[in-house]
């Protein structure tokens, strides 16, 4: 067995090139290469567009029974996909529908699935979280079998796109209409008030440093000013101060923005994991030993009621 197959999903583009950054460090540390698979027409976006370096071969899965996604028709496929290709390790991004059918899939190759992956140390070894992020757990695949791994979004930056070329070949599984015993209904859809943090660029995130409900628009001007999303830890959402769809953390979304803008944050490590994929994080709070400083780029050990206020004073009249 040799090789990295990076299983990618058509209609989450953002986090399946995430994995494919993780495929390519997991290639990196083996000396393996890299190809990916998706199921889909070669003129999807998914093989079209690239992150990093084109990878040199990548397989479009079809078939009818595929074009709704069940569990019972992507089991069988990628079964027969990995079996031709006989890959060393299987990365998909951890995502609903890959924690839905991908377990299944590695008990047919006698695997477990390593999942949610946030880190990767020579070896290689995986670094996951457990209980909700309080402790971190590090894992080594053992066995014949491929190696099953998923990859928590915001954990694993996509690279800038390279020009290039791909080759896409195409592979038609053996499904038959009487394996499919799940009917599926339409893909779930949110209601148009859900915000994507994940795709935010500039985060501007506020902790129970606010104090009151009534202080968070002081929050809300600097956000504006900045053309930023608001965000917020748990405790914020936990008290309808916010929606929870804004929350930031192990039990909220994971973001990856350029800049996260941290304001009245202690920084427990339920939070970091959901921001550490920031690649700029400014923080703001008064006491000056708070554990969010230790990740911060940058840096304000004051009170955010005189801080904020004059950090969107400065951001409007450098607009004017």
């Amino acid at each position: 067995m040799s090789g990295i197959l990076v299983v990618q999903e058509a209609g989450r583009k953002r986090i399946s090139f995430e994995a494919l950054a993780f495929g390519r460090r997991l290639a990196e540390l083996t000396g393996l290469a890299v190809e990916t698979a998706a199921v889909g027409d070669p003129n999807e976006t998914i093989f079209v567009e690239t992150s990093g370096p084109p990878i040199p071969t990548s397989h479009a899965v079809r078939h009818s029974l595929l074009e709704k996604y069940t569990s019972d028709g992507y089991v069988p496929a990628f079964e027969q996909l990995i079996r031709k290709l006989e890959p060393s390790y299987v990365v998909f991004p951890h995502t609903y529908q890959s924690r839905d059918y991908v377990p299944r899939l590695a008990t047919r190759f006698g695997q477990v699935l390593i999942s949610d992956i946030t880190g990767i140390e020579a070896g290689p070894i995986f670094i996951r979280q457990l209980v909700q992020g309080k402790l971190t757990g590090a894992y080594r695949h053992q066995g014949d079998g491929p190696c099953f791994l998923s990859i928590q979004a915001g954990a694993f930056p996509a690279d800038p796109p390279q020009a290039g070329k791909t080759i896409i070949l195409t592979f038609q599984p053996e499904i038959a209409p009487s394996d499919i015993r799940t009917r599926p209904s339409e893909p779930f859809r949110g209601g148009s008030q859900t915000v994507d943090l994940g795709s935010a660029q500039l985060i501007v995130s506020v902790g129970r440093g606010i104090k009151d409900a009534a202080n968070i628009p002081i929050v809300q001007e600097l956000a504006t000013a900045l053309g930023a999303e608001l965000a917020a830890s748990r405790p914020i959402c936990d008290n309808g101060w916010l929606p929870m769809e804004r929350q930031v953390g192990s039990s909220g979304q994971t973001v990856s923005p350029k800049l996260y803008l941290a304001i009245g944050i202690s920084g427990a490590i339920q939070h970091l994991v959901g921001m550490k994929g920031s690649q700029c994080v400014v923080a703001i709070n008064k006491d000056p030993d708070a554990p969010i400083f230790e990740v911060a780029d940058y840096g304000i050990a004051g009170d955010l009621f005189e801080v904020v206020p004059a950090l969107t004073a400065a951001v409007k009249a450098a607009k004017q």
